[in-house]
């Protein structure tokens, strides 16, 4: 979808000596360009697949190596790039840190040792096989070193602080830099707590003395320069039991393996400033050191839910200065203690004996990052001890209470040594005097800073009351029907994106939990494709409790006639028959709904318990008035694919030269959203506002296989877990719509086109913009259902079905991999494809099938338009005698489309004036912009000519 940034990005720059590499012939400028430094601020997510299209053109124009830095400060998120690019493109990633010179300064550039790192990009650059270091961080010194062999490494990339130093610059290809993350996130803490007192830079030189004159500079040398709005999330999230170690030897058989590690930890507790004597340990920094490496998170970010501990993966490794510059700024250590870690891994968890020094105790601490995986583990162990939530802080601090302002931190029996002593010692900043014009910083930033002032992480909200329902507190019991009514929570006052809106919404159901009788009932409500779902399931994988889709309430006669966004289409008696039985706690009968057959399958017994509490119903109508008002806990989800449309109608429209505003897309795509669905959610507790993109972001990467290879049945079986093999038949058609106009140089590209399945008499978007690596194809994993009102409103807006293609398909699944056996019209044999979250376990079944040298990564579509004789072509690209069926297909669409109930005339009803109003609307806002900047750059230019003139003036 970027083509043209990448075409932009690659015009000159790049190594010196391939830059000077005269053209041998006469295409354009863009088959014969490479990078070139543009002001190429983007998301992670758009970081990512820009740096990969980007590897991907700049291999095919040259020969041999392709060399890559990524670098930036601490926290920024440069080594998850560079795992996460490793793992697409299959590179060699080269971690700076091995480079050390064996000395504790932490990321003291003198540490590197530049000249064995360039010698083997050189050696690598040569084609030949070089070796690279390996240093450990207990020992403080190298330990050996690795092979690297040069057939193997098509591209290298380099991630550290340094990557982009002027000693490795001329030896790389593409130069990435990335900002924000927990780096921002540590300085907007820092700020918050310790207020106006100190400019921007001071604290930048005070935390990160080392980032201004020895880092930031470098980083303006990047051709792709990515800010990573990155927070600590409870998306991947940390599930952990503990419990005493009452008597180790039952578990002493699994920690004397050969695989047991051991850790030594000093871990310390930082209290800012400004703060009382009150234990508000939310407010303190936590600093753990492990060796030469120091690691920081941001207060004590858990939640406890019954015996499970959560946290979120918000550790980031820093400097011994950034500490020693948090001291310097006047917080206080006051808490410290030793932790001795054996651990040892049980397939996907971690089982921990954990040693607390000040305590004198043994904890047994249980990992992994599902749920119920690491609750049926400690049964299966057998593991009886009581479960405690409560943190070792916790413990220390309720053991010896919190120490006074004035009083030394709670050290470990321990002596510190002197070599201990001076990793926290303050450094000297480089700028020894603070800036006192910080009221300006609002004004500009380099685009390397934190978040200026008023851009700064909010702290978040407390959940509580509304004011005018506590005083019926007093009156009512508090386990009744009545005080349920009249205890309503406060809404939010503001929206949030989808990291904090998930932390909040569980703190909100725990909030509920604590000052509400059980049972508490959540609904999530909001647009097909806004990820709604998928806050459901994560938010049910932490607290534990069930989801039930309002799917499930679909009528079948509704269903038939494609109304599923239609309001009336959920059978609300018995919806609201649920809910009663669930507030009252008695047991209910959940329908499910197969929607391959528009019919109800069977009904699902529910009850929820004591233990639980807590259920969750997700749908485009669950804060709809009459289902709202017997929930606790509403939240509106808003963006996702749903936004993702809207922007990609809006960008087709531009490419042809016509404006549309989005409003006026949503209103012809999504006729329903504005009158039956947004007004019920601005009433949410919760607004939570999901920025992701599906055809950006490595998280929903899914890798594929593709062959046409003819496999046996009992070939496929014998590859897949028969405890959880599942299969299924689909059938479905594929509809590609395009604007005319749209640049294709005559051809149908698949890029140019809405691709829509009509399957089981459903609708839904395929987002397919993929990135084509090797064998494998890396798609998106993301298809959402959309009502065909929605693409009866495409067609009129214009774009036109140009291809089509009617298929059915065997789904084979374990729950790790599926394999799926399509049988397209018109073509002589199926298709096979192997697909994964995985790249190798999908690798390994191709393997297993003896499916090696049959690969191909082109798209179905591409298949079929080589098939077909240009004399069987219509002007649309597809055989004659599917015109026909194609033409009836859309009628249908266009006919059924247009007449939901749900979407009446009034939603509709845009007349012509106001549409040219609202055009020359947005045309006097373009042109008051320019006007502004004129007038700027006006004022600017003649307040440099009358200063050139005063000087020359003078100077007479």
């Amino acid at each position: 979808m970027d083509d043209e940034v990448v075409q932009r990005v690659f015009q000159e720059g790049g190594r010196d000596y391939f830059q000077q590499q005269p053209s041998t012939s006469t295409s354009t400028s863009s088959s014969s360009s490479i990078l070139q430094s543009l002001p190429l601020h983007v998301s992670f997510d758009h970081g990512y697949y820009l740096l990969v299209k980007s590897i991907q053109e700049l291999r095919e124009k040259k020969e041999g190596l392709v060399t890559v830095g990524i670098g930036g400060p601490s926290g920024s998120g440069k080594t998850s790039l560079a795992e996460k690019v490793a793992s697409v493109i299959g590179c060699t990633v080269i971690p700076m840190e091995n480079y050390r010179g064996g000395t504790d300064e932490g990321t003291d550039l003198d540490s590197i040792d530049f000249d064995a790192l360039i010698r083997n990009l050189e050696d690598l650059t040569e084609g030949k096989d070089t070796k690279i270091p390996v240093f450990d961080f207990h020992q403080k010194k190298r330990v050996g070193s690795k092979a690297i062999k040069s057939a193997m490494s098509g591209v290298v990339i380099v991630d550290g602080t340094y990557a982009l130093h002027a000693k490795l610059r001329s030896l790389l290809d593409i130069r990435v830099a990335v900002v924000g993350g927990v780096h921002f996130s540590l300085l907007s803490k820092v700020r918050y707590d310790i207020g106006d007192s100190c400019s921007l830079d001071y604290l930048i030189d005070s935390i990160f003395p080392l980032f201004r004159k020895h880092i930031e500079p470098d980083l303006h040398h990047a051709q792709i320069r990515i800010n990573n709005s990155f927070v600590s999330s409870f998306r991947e999230a940390i599930y952990k039991l503990k419990c005493r170690s009452e008597s180790p030897d039952g578990q002493s058989t699994f920690f004397l393996k050969d695989e047991a590690q051991t850790d030594n930890f000093i871990e310390m507790y930082l209290r800012p400033p400004s703060a009382n004597e009150e234990a508000r340990i939310n407010d303190w920094i936590k600093v753990r050191q492990s060796g030469i490496r120091y690691y920081l998170s941001l207060g004590d970010q858990r939640i406890v839910d019954k015996n499970f501990i959560i946290r979120p993966k918000a550790e980031f490794e820093v400097g011994r200065m950034t500490l020693g510059g948090l001291l310097a700024l006047g917080y206080n250590v006051v808490v410290s203690y030793k932790r001795a870690s054996t651990s040892v891994n049980i397939g996907s968890l971690s089982l921990s004996l954990e040693t607390i020094d000040t305590l004198g105790e043994t904890f047994l601490v249980l990992r992994g990052t599902d749920r119920k995986t690491v609750g049926a583990e400690a049964l299966r162990m057998g593991i009886t001890g009581q479960w405690l939530t409560k943190s070792y802080l916790e413990k220390i601090l309720e053991r010896k209470g919190v120490p006074r302002l004035n009083t030394p931190p709670l050290v470990s029996a321990t002596s510190v040594s002197h070599n201990q002593e001076k990793d926290i010692a303050a450094p000297k900043p480089i700028r020894t005097t603070p800036n006192l014009v910080y009221q300006l910083e609002d004004l500009a930033q380099p685009w390397t800073r934190s978040p200026t002032k008023s851009k700064m992480e909010p702290v978040l909200p407390t959940w509580h009351f509304a004011s005018s329902d506590r005083s019926h507190g007093g009156s009512v019991a508090t386990g009744s029907s009545a005080f349920r009514d009249t205890m309503k929570l406060a809404p939010m006052p503001d929206s949030y994106d989808l990291d904090r809106g998930l932390l909040l919404a569980v703190q909100g159901i725990q909030f509920l939990l604590e000052n509400k009788s059980v049972p508490v009932i959540v609904g999530i409500g909001g647009p097909s494709g806004s990820g709604k779902t998928s806050l459901a399931h994560k938010m049910a994988n932490i607290v534990g409790c069930e989801v039930v889709s309002l799917e499930s309430y679909f009528r079948p006669e509704q269903v038939k006639d494609f109304k599923y966004d239609d309001f009336n289409s959920l059978d609300l008696p018995l919806l609201s028959k649920n809910i009663g039985d669930i507030k009252h706690g008695r047991k209910t009968k959940i329908p499910v709904f197969n929607l391959e057959t528009g019919s109800r399958s069977c009904f699902k017994e529910l009850e929820i318990s004591e233990d639980c509490g807590v259920i969750i119903f997700e749908g485009v109508y669950a804060l709809h008035p009459e289902i709202r008002k017997s929930l606790d806990l509403w939240i509106a989800v808003v963006g996702g694919v749903h936004s993702h449309l809207i922007s990609r109608v809006q960008r087709d429209k531009s490419r042809v030269g016509c404006f549309m505003s989005q409003n006026e897309i949503m209103m012809t795509v999504f006729p329903i959203f504005q009158q039956h669905i947004e007004p019920h959610l601005v009433h949410a507790h919760l607004k939570i506002r999901n920025d992701f993109d599906p055809v950006l972001s490595p998280e929903s990467s899914l890798f594929v296989l593709k062959s046409n290879k003819q496999v046996a049945y009992q070939d496929i079986l014998n590859i897949l877990d028969s405890v959880k093999f599942c299969s299924s038949v689909q059938n479905f058609i594929d509809i590609y719509l395009r604007l005319p106009g749209t640049p294709a140089n005559g051809h149908i590209a698949e890029s140019d086109c809405v691709r829509v399945r009509i399957c089981e008499g459903r609708f839904a978007l395929l987002i397919r913009e993929p990135i084509r690596e090797g064998n494998f194809i890396i798609q998106p994993k993301v298809d959402f259902d959309i009502s065909i009102s929605t693409v009866s409103g495409l067609l009129n807006l214009g774009y036109q079905a140009v291809a089509y293609i009617e298929a059915s398909a065997l789904i084979y699944q374990d729950g790790k991999i599926l394999i799926e056996v399509d049988h397209l019209q018109d073509a002589p044999s199926p298709y096979l494809q192997i697909k994964g979250v995985n790249k190798e376990a999908v690798a390994a079944a191709g393997s297993a099938l003896k499916l090696d040298g049959s690969y191909t990564t082109k798209s179905y579509l591409q298949i079929i338009l080589e098939r077909l004789p240009l004399v069987e072509r219509s002007y649309s690209g597809i055989h004659t005698h599917q015109a026909a069926r194609l033409q009836e297909l859309v009628e249908s669409i266009q006919s059924q489309g247009g007449s939901t109930p749900s979407e009446s005339s009034q939603s509709r009803e845009v007349s012509p004036m106001d549409g040219i109003i609202e055009d020359m609307q947005c045309r006097i806002r373009r042109l008051e912009r320019w006007h502004t900047i004129n007038t700027v750059l006006w004022t600017f230019l003649m307040s440099a000519l009358i200063g050139y003139s005063l000087y020359q003036r003078k100077r007479q």
